[in-house]
Parts: structure tokens; C-alpha cells; sequence
């Protein structure tokens, strides 16, 4: 573990209960006058507590310092992602956290399941956890939006990944990309992407919609 996430990190004396304190004490074994380091996950910064007392069921901390510490990929990524069953979703969102994927839309398109329905909270603690790990200073965020036209019209300078693009490099320019649901985009949602950058893989094998999300973050932020 890099750090303990607590939201209020950066007062000058917080408590720790529950999950975080039995992971400190009872899995870490730290124990009164030693130092952990906390982040909020909201700004750059480290905080470095001293473990004042502790209890049974709770500890108190004591703010000794803070260091600003950005540990973040060099460029950014936004994915729109054609929802899909929530637990694909799960399974692929600490690997696409620790890649650095700054922001992930969860868009309704046609070839979605309509009932699939992201649970944030539960996608929160995924998150925190996995940036607990691997030192992650900034939260990925998370929005949804009912419909492609509805994500373009917000994100107009997004780019599209689909069959027949143009081959997806590592130096391809883009902030923002779409990836649709398995089975791909219907011909209405193709209509949508006239006069926008239009990318597709190298590979003869039809990928899934998380392996796709994972290839498009490697080539883009693992260089």
C-alpha cells in the first residue's frame, strides 16, 4: 500500500475506524508514534500523520507535514465506454486506474442492456482501493450519459474506435475516445460519427469491449 486514502486528510487531526483501521493495525501492524502517509485523492498532495493513540476500535492521527507528490501518466485519457454488464466493468476498472485513465463516461448506446445500471458507490471503493495500491494522486471520475449523441454533444472533439478506422498508435492524438458495447455500433450511432477521427486495432481477432478499453489505455499512456 502507497498511502491510506481518508477524506479528510490534510486536517490537522483525523480518526480512523473501521476498514482503514483494521487495515493499519490489525493486517500493517502499525502501532502508536509511527508515521503513514494519507491522501484525500482531491489534490496533489501527501500527508504524513503520526499515529497518536489508538484504541480498540479507533485511531487518532496527528498532522506532521505534507509533501506535493504528483504521481500521474504524463498525458490523459477519457474513455467513453458503450455500457455493459457491470461486472466486465469491475473486473477491468483497477487495471484501467493504475494505467492512468483520468475519466470514464459509461454512455447508453443502442446495443447496450438498458438494465445495466453502474453502481458509483460500489465503482468508488474499487477505485480508492486500487489506488491505495498503486500510488494513483489524482480519483478517476465517473458520469454517465443516455445516449452517444448525448456524450458527443459534450464531447465533440471525441474520437471513435471502431472496425475499419484508421490503425490506432501510440502517438495518435486524442484526449477522448468512444468504445461501443459488444456487437458495436448500429448504423444510426455511425451516422453520428461523420467528420470525426475514426480508429481501429491491429488485429484480425474481435476484441472485447474491456480488452479493447485496455488496449486503447496501454498504447495511449503506457509509453
Amino acid at each position: 500500500m502507497q498511502f491510506l486514502y481518508h477524506p479528510d486528510a490534510g486536517l490537522p487531526d483525523i480518526t480512523i475506524e473501521g476498514e482503514a483501521y483494521r487495515y493499519i493495525f490489525k493486517v500493517r501492524r502499525h502501532n502508536e508514534g509511527e508515521r503513514i502517509a494519507l491522501r484525500n485523492l482531491t489534490n496533489e498532495y501527501l500527508y504524513f500523520y503520526r499515529i497518536d493513540r489508538v484504541t480498540k476500535k479507533e485511531a487518532e492521527l496527528v498532522l506532521e507535514e505534507k509533501e506535493a507528490r504528483i504521481v500521474m501518466p504524463r498525458r490523459r485519457l477519457h474513455i467513453g465506454w458503450c455500457v455493459v454488464d457491470p461486472k466486465t466493468v469491475e473486473k477491468s476498472l483497477p487495471m484501467l486506474n493504475e494505467m492512468g485513465v483520468t475519466k470514464i463516461s459509461f454512455v447508453y448506446c443502442d446495443r447496450s442492456q438498458k438494465n445495466f445500471k453502474p453502481d458509483f458507490e460500489r465503482l468508488h471503493r474499487i477505485l480508492v482501493n486500487s489506488s491505495q495500491q498503486c500510488g494513483r494522486s489524482e480519483m478517476m471520475s465517473l458520469e454517465t450519459f443516455d445516449s452517444a449523441a448525448s456524450y458527443l454533444e459534450a464531447y465533440p472533439k471525441s474520437a471513435i474506435l471502431d472496425f475499419g478506422g484508421a490503425s490506432l498508435q501510440c502517438e495518435t492524438p486524442f484526449e477522448s475516445i468512444l468504445i461501443g458495447a459488444e456487437g458495436g455500433f448500429c448504423e444510426e450511432e455511425r451516422k453520428l460519427f461523420e467528420n470525426r477521427p475514426i480508429y481501429g486495432m491491429e488485429t484480425p481477432l474481435v476484441l472485447r469491449s474491456e480488452s479493447a478499453a485496455i488496449a486503447v489505455a496501454s498504447l495511449t499512456l503506457m509509453r
